[in-house]
């Protein structure tokens, strides 16, 4: 099991898009915040869960937001824990840090709750893998261990 805290409180992607030309191409990409929001995070997975786990997992997420305003939003954080690529300009993948799983879809069973903290905005994270058959739910409440 891997369990560890990102402080700051992750944007929505869903709702939080900018319009900016790419190539002379309207496209729609994460906002500003949840730019930061991404770079700040990345920099806060300890070195040691960056395993890049294979198979299943199971993912509970406590999201603690300093007001009631966002939406529930756990897409960002599903994508900050998985593999970070870049593609250079031939066209090749390159790996620039390894996630904690390698793909965001790995994630078979998903906890999200939503909580408010005003003064620590934050995103708990329990990770942990599934057997390749596994399909054991849990039951978990904002104040219990995943």
């Amino acid at each position: 099991m891997i369990e560890f805290v990102i402080h700051g409180e992750p944007a929505s992607k869903a709702n939080s898009r900018e319009l900016v030309t790419l190539k002379g191409r309207p496209a729609l990409i994460k906002s500003k915040k949840a730019r930061g929001y991404v770079r700040s995070a990345l920099l806060q997975i300890p070195v040691e869960y960056r395993k890049r786990i294979e198979g299943p997992v199971e993912l509970t997420l406590r999201i603690f937001y300093a007001s009631e305003r966002p939406d529930l939003d756990e897409s960002v954080v599903l994508d900050i824990l998985q593999d970070q690529w870049v593609r250079t300009l031939d066209g090749t993948r390159v790996l620039v840090q390894a996630g904690v799983y390698r793909n965001d879809r790995q994630v078979r069973i998903k906890h999200v709750m939503h909580g408010i903290d005003r003064r620590d905005p934050r995103c708990e994270i329990c990770i942990k893998v599934l057997q390749m058959q596994q399909v054991e739910m849990v039951d978990v409440d904002m104040n219990g261990r995943c």
